[in-house]
């Protein structure tokens, strides 16, 4: 009994420090996240990714290709249409991230995702997305066409199937992707009844699959010699492959471009400059600008690029004049 009293002592001792040391971990830990009403509206939003509805701007584009963007009719039907398409989306990234809460909750960044860190509950963010999922569609059919509601059932369907599966097939990952940009441009026309012309289509689809295909690049150069890609394609896909894919998108949507701006368009004898063929040296060199980036392993995120880089945006500008221009025939 003599030795043993030594050793509880001691074992107090040693316990009683452990205690110590675990409180002020306790007190440095991080705040817990914001809970209630409040806090799940909160993830709810961020989980529709609000930085990505840039994107759904592209509903704009055959409408401004045709010259008819400027009525109330149109704008008013392009804002629904908006709308319309950012909850298709916001449908999308609910089911994704509930479906794939336990694998982002290992991933160093998508852990932080609202649903992975249970600030949205998967349920909760099934039920949203479903929700949506089933409604942006009938409310389209009701207030649009049936061309749209077909359009962007279509694009739920896609979007479904890519978060399932068809994001794991080679080739077929990036033509999904850029399809939903085309989606994007094409509702726009829909939704307003306008022809959409073989030129429109071809620098539209092949122009979204540039990006695309640039972003995938970038993510593989970044992540060359890494553990863990982002994207499990990303280790499958080499970087010969994906440059070769969007310098030749790069080419076709240069060639559909220069082919319609050397249509015969409008009345030749109202313009003061040939503003179609003049508009070929902006698109060319915007082109040509975001490809420096996509060489250099640096467009993974097409939205920074495009708004950070002033040069760029300097070009956009004049071309989207100079567009403008030959649209209105001045």
């Amino acid at each position: 009994m003599p030795e043993t009293a030594p050793f509880t002592s001691a074992a107090r001792i040693r316990q009683a420090a452990l205690h110590g040391q675990r409180t002020p971990s306790r007190q440095a830990a991080p705040p817990p996240r914001e809970s209630g009403l409040r806090g799940l509206l909160k993830g709810l939003l961020r989980t529709a990714r609000p930085k990505q509805w840039v994107k759904n701007v592209l509903v704009i584009a055959a409408p401004a290709a045709a010259g008819r963007l400027f009525s109330i009719h149109a704008l008013t039907q392009l804002a629904l249409v908006f709308a319309l398409f950012t909850a298709c989306a916001a449908a999308v990234y609910l089911i994704n991230d509930a479906r794939d809460a336990e694998a982002d909750r290992a991933h160093p960044t998508k852990r932080r995702r609202p649903v992975a860190t249970g600030q949205v509950p998967v349920p909760v963010a099934y039920a949203v997305g479903g929700v949506l999922a089933v409604l942006a569609p009938a409310a389209a059919a009701w207030l649009t066409t049936p061309s749209v509601a077909a359009l962007l059932t279509a694009y739920i369907g896609m979007q479904l199937a890519y978060c399932v599966s068809l994001k794991h097939v080679l080739v077929v990952d990036l033509a999904v992707v850029t399809t939903g940009f085309l989606m994007r441009a094409m509702v726009g026309g829909l939704a307003l009844g306008i022809p959409l012309s073989r030129w429109f289509l071809i620098t539209t689809g092949f122009g979204a699959l540039f990006m695309v295909s640039a972003k995938r690049y970038s993510e593989a150069v970044q992540m060359a010699g890494k553990a863990g890609a982002t994207r499990a394609l990303l280790t499958e896909y080499t970087t010969g492959y994906l440059r070769f894919v969007w310098q030749l998108a790069a080419g076709v949507a240069v060639l559909g471009y220069c082919l319609w701006a050397m249509e015969e368009g409008g009345d030749p004898h109202t313009d003061v400059l040939p503003w179609r063929q003049l508009s070929m040296v902006a698109f060319i060199l915007a082109i040509l600008r975001y490809a420096v980036f996509a060489d250099r392993g640096t467009a993974g995120e097409p939205e920074d690029v495009v708004l950070r880089d002033r040069a760029l945006a300097l070009i956009g500008v004049v071309w989207l004049a100079m567009y403008g221009m030959a649209v209105a025939n001045w």
